[in-house]
């Protein structure tokens, strides 16, 4: 599979930024998505950390004048969240980790120039605490995804006009001063761009956002991958539904591997098979001839031919069996690997579609209700964590429940 560069920019209103924030700086304590490993979180990289809270933080632009939120709405979109990705095996064969700091370290300049400045960055850290399951399954080790979350205030110049309450009719409808306005909405709106064929067509921002990013990282020496996939329409999915896409990805590819090694697995037996048969009609002729009675050995007409035409065929018929047994061997080693495989393989499809499950549920609750879902996650976080009862046995079960056994 090719590497593919992928930048998805994903938009929050303030009652959700918490979550995000919470997530990027490592602040809980538990994680639903078991691939985060905390005891790795000192290795994640900020090339720009942020100073109190992010909410802190735009509100301290606020009153600095920096920026605006004039004519926007209270549930409005006001912090914007880039995330630059690069599939996992492309970084391993790179050179990990420090060849991925070198990469998304570039890709934060790049991430500086969108923004319009760095004073619009809230934060920029590259996650290397997240484990990479599948290719961790696959090389038999720890493999480690990297990616970069830059956190930032989507802001577009807006011109603020004077009004007729001015004193000099002359300035009427003239520039009064440009601000910079917070809008997700506008600062990735669509865009007209000129064709092949010399005509206009619309192109998605953050489709233009992905070839950017993608000229970008080439630009500066990085290569040997492709850009991400064009013609999606659709906003950017948010990390709860990327990680859902990821995981059923995964839960496919985990199939198709066992139907491989199944495949495999099958023309392994019949590979022992013949293996096998030969090995009999060796037995075969080992059991040849008759002791005669003055002594010595004697064999039948048709024995003697059989043995005159196995000579003829090969004067290192010993060399070949024992070739034929230690291949035989390994075969045989290499399908009771395969078999372990397979069965675990299988065996960790249904944990992943139970997450799945969950991932829908979780999903389909933030839709339906966030606000009350929200409320109830707050106050789970701000609870101590629960304590792990050891597993009972029936009896005891029964007997905390008052019940005869």
């Amino acid at each position: 599979m090719a590497d593919k560069c992928v930048v998805r920019n994903v938009a929050y209103t303030r009652a959700k930024v918490g979550n995000m924030e919470r997530h990027n700086e490592r602040k809980n304590e538990h994680y639903g998505n078991g691939d985060v490993q905390l005891d790795r979180a000192a290795l994640n990289v900020h090339f720009k950390k942020c100073e109190g809270g992010y909410l802190q933080a735009f509100d301290r632009l606020i009153e600095g004048g920096t920026i605006s939120t004039r004519g926007l709405k209270k549930d409005a979109k006001i912090i914007d969240e880039m995330v630059f990705d690069v599939n996992t095996d492309y970084f391993e064969r790179g050179g990990g980790y420090e060849y991925a700091k070198s990469f998304f370290e570039e890709a934060y300049r790049m991430a500086v120039k969108e923004a319009g400045g760095e004073e619009y960055v809230l934060s920029a850290v590259m996650h290397a605490d997240e484990r990479n399951k599948a290719l961790s399954e696959q090389l038999g080790r720890d493999v480690y995804h990297y990616h970069l979350h830059v956190v930032y205030i989507p802001v577009v110049d807006k011109e603020v006009l004077w009004t007729k309450r001015c004193k000099d009719p002359a300035l009427v409808g003239t520039v009064k001063e440009v601000i910079k306005q917070v809008s997700n909405s506008k600062k990735w709106k669509s865009e007209k761009v000129m064709g092949e064929n010399g005509k206009e067509r619309l192109v998605y921002s953050y489709s233009l956002l992905q070839d950017r990013y993608y000229e970008h990282m080439r630009a500066a020496g990085f290569t040997d991958f492709e850009r991400g996939e064009r013609g999606s329409t659709a906003e950017h999915l948010d990390v709860l539904e990327y990680k859902n896409k990821q995981e059923t990805e995964r839960a496919a590819a985990l199939g198709k591997d066992v139907q491989k090694k199944e495949v495999r697995l099958g023309k392994l037996d019949e590979k022992i098979a013949v293996k096998t048969k030969a090995a009999a009609t060796v037995s075969e002729i080992e059991a040849m001839g008759k002791p005669a009675l003055l002594g010595g050995f004697s064999v039948s007409a048709d024995e003697m031919k059989t043995l005159k035409t196995l000579a003829k065929k090969s004067v290192k018929a010993d060399e070949k069996v024992a070739d034929m047994k230690r291949r035989l061997t390994a075969a045989e080693s290499e399908r009771d690997v395969l078999k372990t495989q397979v069965e675990a393989e299988k065996k960790a499809r249904p944990s992943i579609k139970q997450h799945l499950s969950w991932f829908d549920k979780f999903t389909a609750a933030m839709k339906r209700a966030p606000k009350r879902l929200m409320a109830v996650i707050e106050d789970i976080l701000r609870q101590p964590p629960e304590k792990q009862e050891p597993e009972r046995s029936a009896p005891e079960r029964k007997r905390s429940q008052g019940l005869d056994i």
